[in-house]
């Protein structure tokens, strides 16, 4: 069930990202990135090559269909390599091993910095490698800054409804 669970998700964020919010860009600088929400909720006892392989396929069919060379599946890598240990980090110490990433199971406060973590993590390192140098970097760190708040407030706004 869990499988199904995953790969629907894989799908209905392709689907959500590609189709209708890469092409939602909020005042020239915002663009939502909502995929990154795939990496945030594996369990922790998730192994870490579901988690890298998967992440990687999802980051390569985004930069497929939104025409990023390879930049969506470097930086989804980047993150489902953090994912778990920053998990466990946060992780209650009598959380047992099949424990979700999500607010109900970790506390709002902690699933926030972790959603944080990941989401600001990922944007930086996506527009750095979209601008690939630092000469206007006031317009990188809007877009960056900016893209990840976005995306932070709709995963919350997601995590909140599905938590009740």
């Amino acid at each position: 069930m869990e499988t199904v669970n995953r790969i629907t998700m894989f799908v209905v964020l392709l689907l959500v990202q590609v189709l209708i919010l890469n092409h939602i860009h909020l005042f020239q600088i915002a663009t939502p990135m909502l995929y990154v929400y795939f990496v945030v909720t594996f369990r922790m006892d998730t192994p870490k090559w579901v988690i890298l392989t998967s992440s990687f396929g999802l980051g390569l069919l985004v930069d497929i269909f939104a025409n990023t060379p390879g930049m969506a599946a470097g930086c989804m890598t980047l993150i489902a390599m953090i994912q778990p240990y920053l998990l466990q980090f946060l992780s209650p110490r009598d959380a047992g091993d099949n424990m979700p990433s999500s607010a109900a199971s970790l506390g709002f406060a902690k699933y926030a910095f972790l959603c944080t973590v990941l989401v600001l993590l990922y944007c930086l390192l996506f527009f750095a490698l979209e601008a690939f140098s630092f000469f206007d970097w006031q317009m990188w760190g809007l877009r960056a800054l900016g893209s990840a708040l976005l995306t932070l407030v709709m995963i919350l706004a997601i995590e909140s409804v599905r938590s009740k």
